[in-house]
């Protein structure tokens, strides 16, 4: 009996230590998640949620190497998003993550569109993006306040919104991919070189002139050369420009070089001395991108970039060129998703309907869209 007691008293000490290494642990993880949901850095972009796997089957078909996509998604472009970011997951076996980022008044929105559709299975992180750190570095003009768009310098910020990832991968919400996006991840940067774009004197975007694009093939199309400050940097006027729609960053570079501020410091400047061109049509992001990595940067293949798909209804490329394409980008002013584009069957394709019924793909009032 004595020894049966013994057993019971081994027993329930054992029991007993269990219980208080799991209350431990909880009380570790309890205060990690507050961490994780408070932690908020200095630019004010803030993890709100992240869903970390795949179901089992799906996470053993894709490879392991963790590819970090940037994507920027406002309220009233949120379809262009949902569908850029299906064409990339269905075309990759690659072990994509998208960081979306976003405002505080699109996650709901975003997070059921997510959950509640065909694209459940993708894994994503959501960043709350806070306007007010592009105070002193944006010119708003009182009049047209709501026209600035802040999502449109997400970009400028990819460390702090994948901070634990060598490389990344930033397009914006107007484009499909139809290949695997792998193979863009995987561009080759020079030594010493925190991106790589695309030319805009491409061979792909000469095989076509682009009507109404103005001087928008190089610096000059971008910056005022009229300005001291801009003339003392000494770059060739005629210097071809590049998109930053779509790019690849060496973020590891891009922090060794502080690449953020000094795109910082060039919008800053601007506010005060207006050294962006005047006839730029609202394209604000891209000047202080070509003076930071101006005959600083490494080039993707054009066929990652195939673009000007919304500059006018008309359809510039051929339709085998089209299916050829790897990626496609309807920069201008004809989204897909709005007023007439050329091939907007082919976005179609990709796009999940809104399972609120709040974006709608008929809607062709003019919209002050940023032509990037």
């Amino acid at each position: 009996f004595s020894k049966f007691s013994v057993n019971i008293s081994i027993l329930i000490v054992a029991v007993v230590i269990f219980l208080l290494v799991l209350h431990h642990n909880f009380l570790g993880l309890s205060d990690f998640l507050k961490r994780e949901l408070t932690d908020s850095n200095p630019l004010g972009l803030q993890p709100i949620d992240f869903i970390p796997a795949a179901p089992q089957r799906l996470a053993d078909e894709r490879n392991d190497e963790e590819i970090s996509v940037v994507i920027a998604a406002s309220d009233e472009r949120l379809g262009g998003a949902i569908a850029a970011m299906n064409s990339i997951y269905h075309h990759t076996r690659a072990n994509v993550v998208f960081h979306i980022v976003t405002l505080n008044d699109t996650m709901d929105h975003l997070r059921l569109w997510l959950s509640s559709t065909a694209l459940k299975n993708l894994r994503y992180r959501i960043l709350d993006f806070d306007p007010r750190v592009l105070e002193g570095k944006v010119q708003v003009d009182p009049q047209k306040a709501d026209t600035l768009k802040p999502l449109t310098f997400a970009r400028f910020y990819l460390p702090s919104l994948v901070p634990h990832a060598e490389k990344a991968i930033y397009v914006d919400d107007d484009v499909i991919v139809q290949d695997d996006i792998l193979e863009l991840y995987n561009t080759p940067l020079k030594p010493g070189h925190a991106a790589a774009f695309s030319d805009d004197c491409d061979s792909t975007t000469n095989k076509v002139a682009v009507r109404g694009a103005g001087n928008q093939y190089n610096y000059i199309g971008f910056l005022d050369y009229k300005k001291e400050t801009i003339r003392k940097l000494a770059m060739k006027a005629n210097t071809c420009s590049f998109n930053p729609g779509v790019f690849v960053a060496n973020l590891t570079e891009w922090k060794l070089q502080n690449i953020t501020k000094q795109l910082e410091k060039w919008m800053a400047l601007n506010v005060v001395e207006e050294l962006y061109s005047r006839t730029l049509a609202g394209s604000i992001t891209t000047p202080p991108l070509l003076i930071v990595f101006y005959k600083q940067h490494s080039s993707i293949d054009p066929m990652w970039n195939v673009r000007h798909l919304g500059s006018s209804a008309g359809k510039r490329y051929s339709p085998q060129f089209v299916k050829a394409a790897k990626l496609l980008h309807w920069n201008g002013h004809f989204k897909p998703w709005g007023r007439t584009a050329s091939y907007a069957e082919v976005w179609e394709k990709w796009y999940v309907p809104d399972p609120t019924g709040k974006f709608s793909l008929i809607r062709r009032h003019s919209e002050a869209y940023e032509a990037m």
